[in-house]
């Protein structure tokens, strides 16, 4: 008996499981970019009852995003487990539909001049639903769109992945933009805010549709094809069936985490510091203007965007290895100095963009050949799971700390340089476990 082979691809259902893939990703970031944005007004609305300095308020607010973040690797296992047995399409269904209310239940939820204690509370239990609901998204994002890739194009299709986060963040800056000019910062603070997190409804609705119409991936069919046929004696048959044992041990498949974790942390902590946390520290620490901070944010996006894909595209041709390192190492050597161009009050804002372009670029090296780099470090039957526990554990603890870590340590020492040391530190670990990536492996088909 032989193995039935896996249905031919065409081109439409490629192109559809780009963007089916990626959709949810644009969601996922779009809410998390506007949580920061408005993180000063969510401290006050949510986490001050008169006791708490704006400072403590603004801390207990990051400390609620680092929170859902923790759940990241929960929602990962999880739900990587279930899209390892069941498939992706259904299980990217699920996550999209929790993801989604849970973004527009932060849009009608009482304050704490309603409800006092119970407002933070309920935020923070909020935010939890959607750690785990993005636990359960990127993992199976990028298997769908890695494993529908055509030979020598798993970087940029992984890539658009990246490319959504992007576009979810500059999305969340120009709505917190267009509702900022519209409304009085009375009216901002009051109700405004809530605009931005109750549009993750007709979002989600148009996001679901898409994945509606998506089709399983071809290597998951192939995987359930064998295991239909009775587990068929041979070789190619052991390297498919019950592969959680024969080809990925549970010692095997940890190593790849730990390993995928060194490699993202650089991305994670440069990524979010230089993307999302920016806004609050330009405003708590350097005065800039709720308008100025987004501007900001605005352009190292642009930067971050315009890298992202060049980088994926290049990646399927000299190797992952060599794009994602130069932007690991571009950060450690110029994080500083560019933080120090936003500092000085005699830049000019030609100056200060240039310095958040350049950082969202060399962040956007890393970025692109970055889902496909983790898809092909695990077989098809645990690489749901792999890539999502090594991505949201990494995320966990560089990304979603990033805020809480930044604003605590600029509050204790008074040292407004921590953001560049905090990445620098990161990516140095980062270019290390990067420089062990086989030259060769993008070459490669991805492994059963």
């Amino acid at each position: 008996m032989s193995i039935a082979t896996a249905p031919t691809v065409s081109p439409k259902a490629r192109r559809r499981a780009i963007v089916a893939g990626s959709v949810g990703n644009f969601i996922e970031w779009y809410e998390f970019g506007i949580y920061g944005f408005f993180a000063t007004i969510i401290a006050s609305q949510f986490f001050s009852g008169g006791q708490q300095s704006g400072v403590e308020a603004l801390i207990a607010t990051y400390a609620s995003f680092a929170i859902s973040f923790f759940f990241r690797p929960v929602g990962a296992a999880l739900f990587g487990r279930i899209g390892d047995r069941i498939g992706r399409k259904p299980t990217l269904i699920i996550v999209l539909i929790m993801m989604s209310v849970a973004t527009a239940l932060i849009g009608v939820l009482p304050t704490y001049a309603s409800i006092g204690i119970a407002a933070p509370i309920l935020l923070t239990l909020v935010r939890i639903l959607q750690g785990l609901s993005a636990g359960g998204e990127f993992g199976g994002a990028v298997s769908v769109m890695t494993e529908f890739a055509p030979a020598g194009k798993r970087g940029i299709y992984g890539a658009w992945q990246s490319f959504t986060v992007a576009l979810g963040l500059l999305a969340g800056a120009g709505t917190s933009a267009l509702l900022a000019t519209l409304l009085s910062e009375a009216d901002l603070a009051a109700w405004g805010w809530r605009i931005a997190f109750l549009v993750a409804l007709p979002l989600g609705a148009v996001a679901l549709l898409l994945r509606l119409n998506l089709e399983e991936t071809p290597a998951f069919q192939k995987v359930e094809q064998a295991k239909a046929a009775g587990a068929p004696a041979g070789a190619d048959a052991a390297a498919l069936v019950d592969a959680p044992v024969i080809r990925a041990g549970a010692a095997e498949t940890a190593k790849a985490i730990f390993v995928g974790i060194a490699r993202l942390m650089g991305w994670s902590a440069a990524g979010y510091t230089f993307l999302v946390v920016i806004p609050s520290y330009l405003q708590s620490t350097l005065n800039a203007s709720f308008q100025q901070a987004l501007l900001a944010t605005v352009f190292a996006n642009l930067g971050f965007a315009a890298a992202i894909l060049p980088a994926g595209w290049l990646s399927d041709r000299i190797g992952r290895r060599w794009v994602m390192l130069t932007g690991s190492l571009a950060i450690l050597v110029l994080a500083l100095p560019l933080l120090n161009l936003l500092q000085d009050p005699n830049s000019t804002v030609e100056v200060r963009s240039f310095a958040v372009i350049v950082a969202g670029f060399a962040v956007g090296l890393i970025a692109g050949p970055g889902p496909a780099m983790l898809a092909e470090m695990f077989p098809t039957t645990v690489r749901y799971t792999g890539l999502g526990l090594a991505y949201s554990i990494s995320n966990a603890v560089f990304s979603g700390s990033a805020g809480l870590i930044i604003t605590s340590l600029i509050a204790a020492t008074g040292n407004i340089d921590v953001p560049a040391y905090y990445v620098m530190a990161t990516c140095f670990v980062s270019a290390i476990a990067i420089a062990t990536l086989k030259g060769d492996a993008h070459r490669k088909e991805l492994r059963k």
